[in-house]
This record gives C-alpha cells, structure tokens and sequence, in this order.
C-alpha cells in the first residue's frame, strides 16, 4: 500500500509534468486574488475615509466657541481635567471678519478666523495643503474647505474694524473638524475683532464616549454645567462635519461594489473552472494510480497537492499584486478625500488568500472524491474521452455548413464538454461585461468632470487680485475694463463672461446660499441640464438637485432670497448638474442681483478658446499682458474623477486577463484531451495553419456570444450604477451622462468576449500546431 512518499512523487510528478497547467492556475489565482483584495481594500478604504483622516488629524469630538469674558483661563483649563474629557486644545482666540478683496472691490462672506501658533497640536492637526503657515501678524492662511478660492499673494481686507487691517493669503490648510475659515498669529484676533463684538474663543475637546449624537449632547451639556454660565456660546460635533465629508464620498461606493462583485464573482467561477477541469483531464491518470494500489483518499491527497502547491503560490503573489495596484489608487484616493496614508487592511490580506485557497481545495476536492470512487477501468474510460453521444450531433449539423471542415470541427468541440463550455461561457461573458460597463462608466465620468468642472468650455480663468501696476490701488470698473481688454486682444478668445459670487439667504433655509451672477452670455459655460432651460433673463434662475430637494421646490416654482437687507423673487427655470456648496446654489442673470446689490462686482473671467488653441500658451501671454492685475490659471478637472477613471481601467484589465487566462487553461485542458485525436488529423493532411484554426474556433462561438449577451448586460449595469453614484452625490444626471455608447462602440464591444476568448486560445493552439504527429499519438 502507497505511503506519504508515493502521494509526494505523485504530486511532484503532476507538477512537472504540467508544468503549462500549474502555471496557469498559479496565475489565476494570482490575478484573482490581487483583484479581489484591491477591491475588497477598496470598498473598505472608501467606507469611512473620514474616520481614518479623524484618527490621523487627531480630530476633536467637538468644537466648543467660549466667550472668554464669562469664563477665565483657568477655569477653562479645568475642563481639560473633567472626568468624560480625554484630550482638549485650546483657548485659540477667534473672530468674525467680513473680509473684502482689492480694499472694496469684491466683498466675500463672512468669515471665522482663529489664531494658532501653528498647524500641529494636541487635537485637530491642520494639514498644509498650499503656501505656508503664517509667521507675522499680517499673514493670512485660508481654509482648503470653505476658503474664498482666491490666489496665494492676494490682499484681503477686513472691513468694519479699526484701521481696515489687510490680509496677506500665506496658504491653504484643511482642518478635518471645519473649525475655522482661515487662521492667523494669536496676536492678530484682537485688531481684527469687531468693536462691541465678544472676546470668543475655541476650545477643542474628546470624550470618553461620542460615538453617538445622543452621547455628544450630554458631554456638551456637562461641559457648559461645569463653566459659569452663558461661556458656552455654541458647539459644533464632528458627526455634522462627518455627515457632510461623507455626502461627498458616498458616489464612489456603489462603483466599487460593483466592479467587486463582478471581480469575485468571476474569479470563483475561473478558479472552479480550471482546478475542476483539471481534476477531470487527469481521470486517466487517476485510473492507472489507482490500478497500482492508491486508495481514494491518497487520490484527494495527490490531487489536492498538485492544486495546493500552484494556488499558494498565487495567492501569495495576488496578495503583493493587490497591495502594489492599491498604492497609487489608494494614495490618489487618500490625497483627493485628505484622509493621510491608505492602504489595504491586514484583514483583507489575510482573508482574500484563505478565501481563495479554500475555494481551490473545494472545486479539487469535488470532483476527486469522485473520481475517487470510480474503478480504475472507469477512470481511465472516462478520462480518454467525453461521454459518448456527446457533441456528434453538433458535429453532423455544423459539418454541413460550407465552412472548412477544422473551423466546424472547432465550433462543435465545447458540446463534448458542456459543464466546461458553460464556464468557460460565463468566465469570459462576465470580463465582456466589464469591459462594456467600463468603457461606458469611463465615458460618463469624463463627462462629469467636464460638467463640474467646465474645463472644457471654459477652460481658462481669469480672477482679479486687486492690484495694479506698481502696486498702485485702481478701482473695480478700471481693473475689470483692463481684463476685458486684455481678453478681446488676444486672437485666441472666442468667448467671455465675468462673474461674481454673492452669499444670500433663501427663504427657509438656515445658512447661506451662494448665487453666482453672470454678466452677459453665459449658456455656452457648460452646466448642463437636467430639466427645465437655462435662465433666458433677469428674475430666472437655474438651480442644481440639492437644492431642489432641501427647499421642497420644483422648477417652475418662485424662491424668494434676500441680499443686502432687500428681499428679491425669482423663477426656477432650469435644474442644473452642479455639486458646487454640496449643491446648494444659484445661476442667475447679472440684473438678478444688481438691482438689490449696487456694489455687485465680478471678480472671475470664465474664457472659452478657439479650436487649435493651447490653454498654456494662452495663459502666459494674457498673464503677461495683466501683470499684477489678476491671476490668470488654468481650470482643471477634479483629482477625484481622474482617480476613478485610472481605477476602472486597472480593474478592467485585471478583470479580462482573468478571463484570458480561463479560456487558455480550458483551451489547454481540451487540446491535451485531444492531443490523440490531434495526431489522427495530423496524419491524415491537417497542417499547422489548420489547427490553430480549428483550437482557436473552439472557443471562438463561446466568446463571440458571451460578447453578443455581455453587450446589454454591460449597459444595463452602467444605466444602473450611474445614476446610484449620482444618487449619492445628492444630484440627478442629464440624461447624455448616460447615452454615451455609440453605435460603433457597440459593435467593437460586441467583439470583447471574442477578443478576450481568441487572446487565450492562441497560446494552446500555438503548441498544438508545433507538436509532431508521432508525439501526439503517443500523448497519452
């Protein structure tokens, strides 16, 4: 009776002798593997990326504003010291500015402006994100998350205080508590304070238990409880900021999701598919072991060792391979969402490659026990050739196509195998759809960032910085008449609109709403449309989603907002796609606000450049030409929309050289099954050219209808998805964000699952037509 030796010199023998077989499995399995930990690392890592960045920052549980009038230093020192309070930071001083670009030239909205010695500290580490720290009073760092969006350099001044200080922007931080619009030196609060406004401040806190809203409001009502009352002016919970933080991330989930299940999905079934079809290709082997003394269970032994040893293998390498994609996807996604370092958990390393090696044993162990129970004369029946009857009446029906009788013989040869041929069907339709959802996805995405960002249409900016030549001060009208010069002179203009940016409030709504004001054509700059038109006149406004859904209005309705102290009413004419202040905005015709707004001056340029012109050169011969005058930049796509774009790609081509590699491994199993029948054809005349033909038409029919049914499925994957993200973004589509396949991309497509089942076959069909004749009769 065979011992352990024998099963180890079954197994190493296995393993020589197929050496093409292990190899494919280890990279199945390595492909797969590395697929679904980049997935699976994903979809954890986008789960809560405000929870890795609150860890990183050491964000604070929350932000409590003080007046320092009521409460002393030392009593506010004692909170530190409260028996729930585990960390606090502060006092930082604060102030409430209203801040003004150029002296009077733009006015923004208020501001909240803390004074810090420095970025670091005990809680809510602010991350430099542009420039600098301020280091002298004068200096100016402006929040990355709520900032005006004005150029580093620029002179801000704030209005209503003595002697109208000016603001130097130094750079741009994040705070992941949104504690402040923009920090200073200590020493500055108090010049920049209001007269008759209080002395505030900011303490930072963390407790012992806030993992709830419930358990926030009773740390905060023990720390007013334990301060004289009325310091306690308001306080602010990092779950509202995490509320909002997670409203702008939620649309990468469901595409992630879905990649991921396609990916597991077809990894399973490749895995099953290729370890099951190798177990069954070695029927005959089997037999002539069991013909010499191997009991059943040394058969499951041997064969689980041949699949062990290449599934390790490739589970390990998937697990390097996944960690390696996740690098630049994860480190784009860490930079866009400011969340510091991500990377895959060592749950998911450690899980994804038990997972895998454990699906391999099952699809071994199957069909082993099987075969473990047939008798040797069964074994090696069964292992020389399929059931009988199988696929001869494919054989007559295609014989009689007037079609070269190797490429008929090719297209009946997955009826002999139809377990087989259904796998290997699903394996390569279900990387058809990938690539059909992808191509669509990638297309609806570049359209997204266009419609967000306009770089498209308007591809250059121009923002006035409030100066002139020599530094010397020229008023609004002179700065905005130089800009419209300086761009009607350069042959590259084809269109202009300045704009500017006003702060109102709506009518039921706490908080304030920015309106954007267009003065002069602007239907060209690239919001599209979701329903309804673009503003035609004065007294119309276009309005994205979100806004629709938290006022309760419809287009078509009135919103009443009010600016300066007086109340203006206009008609909802257009629903916009535009996520600009979480979709809480306004477009509107420059008169809109005019009339309640005198001082209204635009502050930004929106440029679109005639075809052939480039956006670089023409931003240095205009920034030339202004000078000090305005910042003239270049309007970008968003990070965010080019990290997911690179990562549907990675994911496609991780998913279609899954499914290549299924159909090389069924292609080989099926060619060394036949390698007898291939020597019969051989000597009868069949040349080399003629069985590449007819090994590669074996899984030519499958692939080209695995593409033909992957087409639709592919569509109806993207027309789902989409709309989820966009769903989760708080925003509706424009329906062109969803008829991105043309008719020529379907019929390409339609040849996906054709392409992906020729790349594997080709390989096989290489070996068989290079065999000689008298090796392949005596294959077996």
């Amino acid at each position: 009776m065979p011992g352990a030796g024998p099963v180890a010199r079954a197994v190493g023998g296995g393993l020589a002798r197929r050496k093409v077989q292990t190899l494919v499995i280890g990279l199945v399995l390595l492909v797969s593997t590395g697929a679904c930990v980049l997935a699976l690392g994903l979809v954890v890592d986008s789960s809560a990326p405000f929870d890795k960045a609150f860890a990183a920052q050491h964000g604070a549980d929350v932000v409590a504003t003080v007046d320092r009038a009521v409460a002393t230093p030392g009593q506010l020192a004692a909170t530190a010291r409260l028996p729930e309070v585990t960390a606090a930071a502060g006092p930082y001083p604060e102030a409430m500015i209203s801040p003004q670009i150029g002296g009077r030239t733009v006015t923004l909205q208020p501001m909240t402006v803390a004074g810090r010695g420095g970025p670091g500290g005990p809680l809510d580490d602010l991350v430099i994100q542009q420039g600098r720290w301020a280091q002298r009073p004068g200096e100016l760092v402006l929040s990355s998350d709520s900032g005006p969006g004005v150029p580093l350099g620029t002179q801000i001044t704030v209005s209503g205080v003595p002697g109208t200080p000016r603001l130097t922007a130094v750079g741009y931080a994040s705070s992941i508590n949104r504690s402040a619009d923009g920090w200073v030196v200590p020493s500055q609060v108090a010049a920049l304070r209001a007269p008759g406004a209080p002395a505030t401040a900011q303490m930072l806190y963390r407790f012992a238990s806030a993992g709830s809203a419930a358990a926030l409001r009773t740390d905060a009502g023990r720390l007013s409880a334990a301060l004289p009352s009325g310091a306690v002016t308001g306080t602010q919970s990092y779950l509202a900021v995490k509320a909002q933080e997670t409203s702008g991330i939620a649309p990468i989930a469901p595409f992630v999701v879905a990649f991921g299940i396609i990916g597991l999905v077809m990894s399973a079934l490749i895995v099953i598919n290729i370890v099951s079809g190798a177990v069954v290709a070695g029927y005959r082997r089997i037999g002539i072991l069991k013909s010499i003394g191997f009991t059943p269970a040394q058969l499951v032994g041997s064969y689980a060792g041949l699949i062990t040893v290449p599934a390790v293998a490739g589970c390990i390498g998937g697990v390097l391979l996944g960690n390696a994609l996740s690098v630049p996807l994860l480190g784009s996604t860490a930079t866009v969402y400011g969340v510091g370092a991500l990377g895959v958990p060592v749950w998911v390393d450690v899980l994804v490659p038990c997972a895998m090696c454990c699906l391999a044993g099952i699809a071994a162990l199957l069909p082993s026990l099987r075969a473990g129970r047939l008798s040797a004369v069964q074994a090696i029946a069964i292992g020389r050739a399929p059931a009988a009857g199988r696929g001869y009446a494919a054989h007559r029906l295609l014989g009689r196509l007037s079609l070269p009788r190797p490429v008929t013989i090719g297209l009946a040869a997955p009826f002999a195998r139809p377990a087989r041929a259904a796998g290997t069907l699903a394996a390569v339709g279900l990387g058809a759809i990938a690539v059909t959802f992808a191509v669509g996805l990638s297309s609806s995405l570049n359209m997204v960032a266009d419609g967000l960002s306009h770089a498209k249409t308007e591809p250059v900016q121009v923002t006035l910085v409030g100066s002139g030549r020599g530094g010397q001060q020229l008023s609004p009208s002179a700065q905005q008449a130089a800009v419209e010069a300086a761009l009607r002179a350069q042959p590259g203009t084809l269109h202009y609109v300045a704009q500017a940016d006003q702060a109102v409030s709506v009518a039921g709504l706490s908080g304030q709403v920015r309106m954007t004001a267009f003065r002069g054509n602007a239907d060209w700059t690239g919001y599209d449309m979701i329903s309804g038109h673009w503003y035609s006149g004065p007294g119309q406004v276009d309005v994205p989603t979100n806004f629709l859904t938290v006022t309760g209005k419809a287009v078509g309705d009135t919103v009443t907002f009010s600016v300066g102290g007086a109340q203006v009413t206009a008609r909802i004419v257009g629903e916009v796609f535009d996520t600009d202040n979480q979709g809480l905005a306004m477009l509107t015709d420059w008169r809109t606000l005019a009339a309640a707004n005198r001082r209204l001056t635009p502050y930004v340029s929106d440029v679109a450049l005639r075809a052939g012109t480039s956006p670089e050169a023409y931003v240095r011969a205009l920034g030339s030409t202004l000078g000090p005058y305005a910042d003239v930049s270049i309007n970008g796509k968003d990070p965010f929309f080019l990290t997911l774009i690179g990562l549907t790609g990675t994911l496609t081509l991780l998913l279609a050289a899954v499914a290549g590699l299924g159909v090389l491994n069924t292609v080989l199993l099926h060619t060394r099954e036949r390698a007898h029948d291939l020597g019969i054809f051989k000597a009868i005349g069949m040349t080399p050219r003629q069985t590449i033909a007819m090994v590669v038409c074996s899984v030519a029919g499958t692939g080209l209808v695995a593409g033909l049914l992957a087409v639709p499925a592919g569509m109806a994957a993207h027309r789902y998805v989409l709309p989820v993200m966009a769903h989760a973004a708080g925003t509706g589509i424009p329906a062109s964000y969803l008829a991105v396949y043309r008719v020529w991309e379907i019929a390409v497509l339609a040849l996906a699952g054709l392409v992906i089942a020729a790349a594997g076959g080709i390989p096989p069909a290489a070996w068989a037509a290079r065999a000689r004749t008298a090796a392949a009769l005596h294959a077996e």
